[in-house]
C-alpha cells in the first residue's frame, strides 16, 4: 500500500464559500446608513456626488475590461462599492468632474492595470482619492461645506486642531461627534452609523474583526501616548477615534481583502500600524487626516505581514 503524502501548511487552508458579488453587495448594504444620514445632511449634493462616483467607477471598469478583452464583470459589484467608498470620503461640495476624475483614476489606474479585481497591491478607492487630494487640494476643503451646510457643524474638527490647536476643540461635543454631527466626508463623519454598518459587516462574515479593531486600537495607544505626555498640546484618544475618516478606514478601507492580510497576527498588525500611522500624520503631516495615507503605507508591507506564520506542528526540517 502506497504511503499517503500530505503538504503540512499553515493555514488559512480553505475560503469561506461566499460568492465576491454577495460581499460587495452586503457592504453596500452595511454603508446603507452612513449613505442616509449623509443624504439627510447634505440632500442633492451628496446624491450627485455619490451618483457620480458609482457610475463613473463603472463605466471606467467596462471600458477597461472591453478594451484589456477581459469578462466585463460590472455584476459583481466591486466597480459601484469603490465608486461608493470614494464618494463617502469626499466633501458633498467636490466639483462634479473631480468626482468622476477620482473614480475613474482609482478604477484604471489602481485596479484594472493590475489585472483587475484580486491583484492590485494598494486600495484603488485611496489611490484615486490620494491623486485629486494632492493635486487639487483646493477643491476638497470640508470647511467649504459651512456656505450652505451649516447646520452639520461648526468646523472640520481635524482642520480646527491641525490649525488652532486643542484650546478650540471645546466647541466640539464627544455626543455630536459619535452621532455625526460634525463636518466631514458625506458618509465619512457618521461615526456610530458606520460602526453600525461595520458590525453588521463582521457578523455577516463580509471583513474580518481582527483589522477593525486593531487598527481603532493603534489610534487609541499612539493618541494615548501624546495625550498623556502633554494635554495641552495633543488632542485625547476619543477625540482622534471620533474624527476624520477612522471609522470609515477601519471596517471599510483597510479590510479590503486585495490589499490586505490573511492570517490573523498579520490582520493584528497591519490594523495596529494603520492607527498608529493614521495618528503620526495628522501630527506631524501636512494634511489633517492620515487615514488613507497610512491605509497605503500599510498596503506596501502587505505581503511581508503575510509571511508572518505560526510554526507548523509535525513539520521535519529536511
Amino acid at each position: 500500500m502506497n504511503e499517503l503524502t500530505l503538504t503540512v501548511s499553515s493555514p488559512p487552508h480553505w475560503h469561506s464559500g461566499q460568492k465576491i458579488s454577495k460581499i460587495t453587495y452586503g457592504l453596500m448594504a452595511a454603508l446603507i446608513p452612513a449613505v442616509i444620514l449623509g443624504v439627510y445632511n447634505y440632500m442633492i449634493h451628496a446624491v450627485a456626488v455619490i451618483s457620480a462616483a458609482i457610475v463613473s467607477a463603472m463605466v471606467a471598469e467596462a471600458a477597461m475590461q472591453y478594451i484589456m478583452k477581459r469578462p466585463i464583470s460590472l455584476t459583481d459589484g466591486s466597480a459601484a462599492l469603490s465608486g461608493l467608498l470614494l464618494a463617502l470620503i469626499l466633501p458633498a461640495t467636490t466639483p462634479w468632474w473631480l468626482v468622476i476624475v477620482g473614480s475613474m483614476v482609482g478604477v484604471v489606474v489602481g485596479k484594472q492595470i493590475f489585472g483587475g479585481l484580486g491583484g492590485y497591491p494598494f486600495n484603488p478607492v485611496l489611490i484615486g482619492w490620494a491623486i485629486i487630494r494632492i493635486s487639487w487640494a483646493e477643491h476638497l476643503n470640508f470647511d467649504d461645506v459651512l456656505v450652505n451646510f451649516s447646520w452639520v457643524g461648526d468646523a472640520y474638527p481635524l482642520t480646527t486642531l491641525k490649525t488652532s490647536g486643542v484650546e478650540a476643540l471645546n466647541k466640539f461635543s464627544y455626543i455630536d461627534l459619535f452621532l455625526g454631527k460634525q463636518l466631514g466626508g458625506i458618509g465619512a463623519a457618521a461615526t456610530l452609523w458606520l460602526i453600525i454598518g461595520g458590525l453588521f459587516a463582521i457578523v455577516r462574515g463580509y471583513i474580518p474583526w481582527r483589522i477593525p479593531i486593531a487598527f481603532v486600537a493603534g489610534v487609541f495607544l499612539a493618541s494615548g501616548i501624546y495625550w498623556l505626555v502633554d494635554k495641552t498640546e495633543y488632542a485625547s484618544p476619543v477625540f482622534h477615534i471620533l474624527t476624520g475618516n477612522v471609522m470609515i478606514g477601519a471596517f471599510f478601507l483597510a479590510t479590503d481583502s486585495t490589499t490586505s492580510p490573511v492570517n490573523n497576527w498579520a490582520m493584528v498588525l497591519f490594523g495596529v500600524g494603520c492607527g498608529i500611522l493614521t495618528v503620526i500624520i495628522r501630527i506631524y503631516g501636512k494634511y489633517p487626516d492620515g487615514v488613507a495615507f497610512a491605509i497605503l503605507l500599510m498596503n506596501m508591507v502587505n505581503p511581508l505581514l503575510d509571511k508572518i506564520r505560526p510554526r507548523v506542528m509535525g513539520k521535519v526540517s529536511s
